[in-house]
């Protein structure tokens, strides 16, 4: 599948209905468009099979309550919907993309509460999220930006606002002619990439940021689990940039980047070592098994 997002072939599950994929709009003044009030899961299918797919639909319930905003579907409800979407598009290698919102109703402030949750599913076929960096090694830029604190923003909710400044990072890191781009946190301790939890090796150990002020990601809690059954120590804590200078190797972990192996970090560089490549190819077999 190719071309623009909103100009394809195929079909879109919407409110309870499948339906032709250019039929799948929104109104302009849709809340959500103007306040953020919106979250979403990316999840992906593997042989027909979605990874985790109940676990992401919890966790879409869970950052709509941390808005405010209850989605009229169960987890039951949201799982056919996903592979309903799957089956009507004919795929079962796929992203699969479920979003809910708050839609257009008789609310057009910031109050909204009048106003209907609206959901969609939609799914397309999507390759290495970072490119041939899966195999070589990623380059991230440091971002200007930082996670905010816990105390400012739902922090834990896969919410569309919290990407503002993953867009605004991601758009300087391309520029310099880096995949992504790492952030600090509040506090000045490494975070996260735009969109992936970030994993260091150092001696044969594994360290790995504390998620007290950003998403802990399932893939990243998966990797965790292969590294734990492995008998290999992780050390989930606050990190120093500095701290990257000493560490031999490094890795993204995401539904869209899998693991991804990093190469370099502003003026850090790493090794795609053995075990950077081991647990790449072991969730490659798990989330196919």
């Amino acid at each position: 599948m190719a071309g623009a997002y909103d100009d394809r072939d195929g079909f879109i599950w919407m409110d309870g209905k499948l339906l032709p994929w250019r039929d799948a709009n929104v109104h302009i003044l849709t809340h959500a468009l103007h306040y953020a009030s919106s979250v979403f899961e990316g999840e992906r299918c593997y042989n027909g099979k979605i990874f985790l797919g109940r676990k992401h639909s919890e966790r879409l319930i869970f950052s709509g309550n941390e808005l405010d905003m209850e989605i009229p579907y169960t987890v039951d409800q949201i799982e056919e919907a996903k592979y309903a979407v799957l089956k009507a598009n004919g795929l079962t290698d796929a992203y699969v993309r479920a979003v809910a919102w708050r839609g257009a109703g008789e609310d057009m402030g910031v109050s909204s509460a009048r106003n209907p949750v609206r959901m969609a599913v939609a799914c397309w076929e999507w390759g290495a999220y970072y490119g041939d960096s899966k195999f070589k090694g990623a380059r991230l830029d440091i971002s200007k930006w930082k996670r905010p604190s816990p105390e400012t923003i739902p922090v834990h909710a896969k919410a569309a606002g919290l990407y503002m400044i993953c867009t605004a990072s991601k758009h300087v890191a391309e520029s310099k002619g880096c995949s992504d781009s790492l952030f600090m946190d509040y506090r000045g301790y490494v975070a996260e990439a735009t969109g992936a939890n970030i994993f260091f090796v150092q001696d044969g150990e594994v360290h790995t940021p504390l998620p007290d002020c950003f998403l802990n990601g399932l893939t990243r809690q998966t990797v965790i689990g292969m590294l734990k059954d492995r008998q290999i120590k992780v050390h989930e804590r606050h990190i120093d940039p500095g701290e990257m200078e000493s560490f031999q190797q490094c890795w993204l972990t995401g539904t869209a980047a899998e693991v991804t192996p990093v190469g370099q970090i502003g003026d850090y560089n790493f090794e795609v070592g053995a075990l950077t490549k081991d647990i790449a190819t072991d969730y490659e077999k798990l989330v196919r098994s």
